[in-house]
Formats: C-alpha cells, structure tokens, sequence
C-alpha cells in the first residue's frame, strides 16, 4: 500500500493497491475520461496511467502519496463521459478471402451477406480503449452490436500480422504474427509497434480509427 499524506496507509473504496506503488481503480465507462483527464492535469506524483477494460492502473512515483486531486480525477469528479477526441487514424483493409477467413460464418451469423458485413464494420469510427495482448494490439471499441461475436473456442495457432479481427464486443488489430482467438475478418498493411518509433505504439488510448476496404 502507498501511504497518504499524513503517513498512514490508505486504501481508496473503488480500487485497491497493487504492491506499493500501483493503484488499480474500476472507471467502468469513464475510464479513458479519466485517463485523458490524469494525463492532461500531469500530477506530479502520478508515473504512469495504463487503462484497461474498465479500470485504471496508477503507478506513484517512488515516495508520493495520492493527491486529493487524483482521487477526485478517479472518483469521476467533474471527469466528462467523453473525452478530448485523439487523433484519427486510417486503416486500409482487405477484407474476406484468405486474407479474413471468419468472415463469411460472421455475415451469415449476422443475417448479412459479405458485402454489407464489411460496409458495417467499415462504417464505424472506433476509440482505442486501451492496448494489451501483443505489444501495440489496440482494443478498438465502436463494433456494432449486429456484428459482435465471441472468440474462437478453439485458437488458432497462427494470425498473420495485420490481421482485423472481432473478439466480443472488441475490434482489434494483430501487431504480429502468433497464435490467437478472435475471429478474423481481414488483414491491414499497417506497423502498430516499432521499437525504434518514438512512442514505439502506432495508437495510443483514446485515437480513434476508421477501416477503409480496399
């Protein structure tokens, strides 16, 4: 636990510490609010914010206690539903064929044939959530109801890299290759992660995107 300004541990009653430095806190819908809001603020205790599906991760810098500002930042005060928009990006999309197997059980899923199926997807704008899984996977959320589906029972044991994909209410992207269990429905020309880039992640929480089919 971290210790509050008056050098007694504190524990906040929507989240609970994880070793002495990290704080986890269920946001629920406000969590990129939230995360927007600590990252504009730049409290001088705060390290690092990393979201997640509903909460956030507050890491202290080593020696500082929680300001009442970032409890009121993650008891939602004053935090707007929506956040500051980020930036737009454009993903161009091969959709279908052996470049997105899952497709066609999706669209019959659906009730749609192929075609309309891709204009759906293509036609939402999608905010990055937050990023987990493979180094620079976006969680994309904006999938449309009609066309959430639950992951493979069965992963396969090789996505290329690109590959777009629907896992529950998620979109998201394959930064590489490797085994994986969303369904997949096409396949990006696009380098999410590079090590030598400056941050390495092509999006960040909060971006939002658009599919263009190609």
């Amino acid at each position: 636990m971290a210790k509050s300004e008056t050098g007694q541990y504190v524990r906040h009653p929507a989240g609970c510490w994880v070793g002495e430095r990290g704080l986890c806190v269920a946001t629920g819908e406000l969590t990129l609010a939230c995360h927007a809001r600590l990252i504009s603020q730049n409290l001088s205790e705060v390290e690092d914010v990393i979201p997640a599906d509903g909460s956030l991760l507050v890491f202290l810098r080593r020696g500082m206690a929680p300001s009442p500002a970032l409890w009121g930042i993650l008891a939602g005060d004053d935090v707007e539903l929506s956040p500051a928009a980020g930036r737009l990006h454009t993903v161009h999309v091969e959709y279908g064929g052996a470049a997105g197997p899952d497709l066609a059980a999706l669209a019959t899923r659906a009730g749609m044939d192929a075609s309309d199926y891709i204009a759906c997807h293509a036609a939402a704008e999608y905010t990055v959530a937050f990023l987990g899984f493979q180094p620079g996977f976006p969680y994309l959320k904006g999938l449309p109801d009609v066309l959430q589906a639950p992951r493979k029972a069965t992963p396969r044991t090789h996505v290329a890299a690109g590959s777009v994909a629907l896992g529950g209410a998620y979109s998201g992207i394959y930064p590489a290759a490797g085994p994986g269990g969303w369904q997949i429905i096409g396949r990006a020309q696009v380098c999410l992660f590079d090590p030598q880039r400056n941050p390495p992640n092509l999006l960040l929480p909060g971006d939002r995107l658009r599919f263009v089919p190609k």
